[in-house]
């Protein structure tokens, strides 16, 4: 039998935020719970009860009291989490007050600031009193196109405090993508940098921002934070809302006040990739992120007052969100802008000694990144401080897992992550009290009903199938933006299977209670009527030290599909029939002659989207000859076009 690449200690167990959760459980409710599964089963069994606990647990402060935890009909999506109680989201964030580092703003260009709980609180005071002069007020949409930086945490925060609503993109979003967001959901309020940097460029917002500013009539106020353009001025920019700069706008003092809202209430408008179309505007709650959040970065990440957390993440995705809310465990935030490459692989793992970052999050991509360019932080770096490493994005590769233990650290807690845009956290993700298995997430969340379905809609266990979530949890959405009917809600999430969340995974469960993502559903190939995920084909490619990355779909062929394998090689390589041959032996040795792609073409680039993942869809759309929706929805459209009307796939 094959042992896990790590275990916790009997004495890690002991000290972890999770252990302590499992006995206040079993003291408050009288209840036998040994280990993790029996502590979950009891969470989605008893929803209401659980949730109440995580309430206790992380103090959670209500204005007004709940009439009762949950309130919910026969089917999913009909439930009431809280109802009658208020709370603020700010509050929670900012309950600690000293002088502790709240934030540590790193850029690429390698300046640094920091900023202390008090005087996060100070700068939220500040602002918060200029958006309320503004204006702002419960349901308010305030919005930003910002790098990951202390400013954009401060204009959340300010922004959440006053009960309205936050929506961010990052800088590098094209002018219609931005427009596509924002201009559905009409902000009253814009806060905006002038410029920023990436790979060792300096870019200027200027003209994009003019594009866009055209589009958002109901604007009443653009904050212009100068960023990479100390320069820049207000009167650069056409608007008929006012114009002020960052450091005009407020002078940070004073205490915040907290506005109460409902537990329901709208705060993050977040967004679908938009691949298909115009984003769906994803509407998430004041209370339902609070506790999921805290639930899994207090008992799942094991986050501490005196870790120091880092995510590598934009503020146009979801992970930005998370990652922030580390706040609300008194922990310090490292926030990081610009290339993780630049101006070498190891720009992030430098990160860890010199911040002492204890919680590492990246995606799976540069994990993999750094393995090609044969790092080995294991011999270069300290790493003292370093307890877990997250990742998330797209399925870990097997190969990764060996990779981070045998050539960053033996002694942590590696977890894969999965969840995502769609429920602002996470389905199943890590647990420090439980062994790492080689290519599995490590466990399902508390109080999450997280299953695995095949097309009878059956529970499978060793099985690849749909990943389901059968009861109702908090972070749920409240719904979808100008969707009055909730019908494109339902659509989305319910169709699959009636009354049950169908998150668009492809998975399997495993005998240790983990899971394994293989894909995306609607990107998963079908040969020969066989279900593959891509992810599994990938898993094989990142072992061919040639391929730096690869995309994989399904082509329509003579009445059935055929795979594709499209394949980005190191510079200067080409592929060649040895490479082709070498590639396929990898595949069909380690999963099935079913998964042998039928092509192999080489491209100089893959498109993906801003968030970094790769686009199987709309390349496939665009092999068929079928027209992709939303290309502002991606980093590098122009790959799209390195795809279309390919001799090769012609016979």
């Amino acid at each position: 039998m094959p042992a896990p690449l790590w275990s916790p200690s009997i004495e890690h167990i002991a000290n972890t935020r999770m252990e302590a959760f499992r006995r206040y459980v079993e003291q408050r409710h009288g209840q036998s719970l040994p280990d993790y599964p029996t502590l979950h089963a009891w969470s989605v069994e008893h929803r209401a009860e659980f949730w109440q606990s995580i309430v206790e647990f992380f103090q959670i402060a209500f204005h007004e009291q709940p009439q009762s935890v949950l309130d919910e009909g026969k089917s999913m999506p009909d439930a009431r989490w809280f109802p009658g109680a208020t709370l603020n989201f700010a509050e929670h964030l900012l309950r600690r007050r000293d002088d502790h580092p709240a934030l540590v703003a790193v850029g690429e260009d390698a300046t640094r600031e920091q900023l202390s709980y008090a005087e996060l609180a100070r700068h939220v005071a500040g602002l918060q009193k200029s958006l309320r002069e503004a204006g702002v007020g419960v349901g308010d949409r305030v919005a930003a196109v910002m790098p990951n930086t202390w400013q954009t945490v401060v204009g959340m925060l300010a922004t959440a405090s006053l009960g309205a609503t936050w929506s961010s993109c990052s800088p590098d979003f094209g002018t219609h993508g931005v427009i596509d967001r924002f201009g559905q959901i009409e902000p009253k309020v814009l806060l905006a940098c002038a410029g920023y940097r990436y790979a060792g460029k300096t870019l200027d917002l200027t003209s994009k921002l003019n594009e866009i500013l055209a589009e958002l009539p109901t604007l009443e106020l653009l904050i212009l934070v100068p960023y990479a353009r100390p320069e820049a001025r207000a009167g650069e920019f056409n608007t008929a809302a006012r114009v002020v700069l960052w450091q005009d706008v407020y002078q940070p003092g004073g205490e915040p006040s907290f506005t109460p809202v409902a537990f329901a209430q709208p705060l993050y408008i977040l967004y679908s990739s938009g691949t298909t179309g115009v984003p769906k505007c994803i509407v998430h709650s004041v209370g339902g992120t609070l506790l999921q959040h805290v639930k899994e970065l207090g008992l799942h990440t094991d986050l501490r007052p005196d870790d120091t957390l880092f995510y590598f993440t934009t503020c146009g995705w979801m992970m930005w969100n998370w990652l922030v809310s580390g706040l609300s465990q008194g922990a310090t935030l490292v926030l990081y802008d610009g290339s993780p490459l630049h101006p070498a692989p190891e720009r992030l793992i430098d990160l860890i000694d010199s911040e002492d970052i204890s919680i590492f999050g990246t995606s799976a991509r540069y994990l993999a990144a750094l393995q090609k360019a044969g790092a080995k932080p294991i011999d270069t770096h300290r790493l003292s401080r370093l307890k877990a490493i997250l990742s998330t994005g797209s399925p870990l590769a097997h190969e990764s897992f060996d990779y981070v233990y045998r050539e960053i650290k033996a002694d942590l807690c590696l977890s894969s992550i999965s969840g995502g845009t769609d429920i602002v956290s996470c389905f199943a993700l890590g647990n420090p009290t439980l062994p790492v298995w080689r290519g599995e997430l490590q466990c399902k969340g508390l109080g999450m009903a997280v299953e695995v379905w095949n097309e009878q809609g059956q529970h499978v266990i060793g099985e690849k199938g749909e990943l389901v979530c059968t009861r109702h949890f908090p972070s749920m959405p409240v719904g979808f933006w100008n969707d009055p009917q909730g019908s494109r809600f339902k659509s989305a999430y319910f169709e699959t299977y009636p009354g049950i969340w169908a998150h668009g995974d492809y998975a399997e469960e495993t005998i240790h209670g983990g899971l394994v993502i293989h894909g995306r559903s609607d990107a998963v190939l079908n040969p020969g009527g066989v279900r593959i995920g891509t992810a599994e084909i990938y898993r094989q490619v990142e072992k061919v030290e040639d391929i730096l990355e690869a995309i994989a779909i399904g082509q329509e062929w003579q009445s059935d599909v055929r795979v594709v394998l499209f394949v980005r090689l190191r510079n200067g390589l080409l592929l060649n029939d040895e490479l082709q041959t070498r590639i396929r032996q990898v595949i069909r040795a380690n999963t099935s002659p079913r998964h042998v792609p039928a092509k192999i073409i080489q491209v100089a680039d893959i498109p993906r989207t801003l968030s970094g993942k790769i686009v199987e869809l709309a390349v496939r759309n665009v092999v068929h000859g079928q027209p992709v929706k939303n290309t502002d929805a991606l980093a590098n459209p122009q790959a799209l076009e390195l795809f279309r009307d390919l001799p090769q796939l012609r016979d």
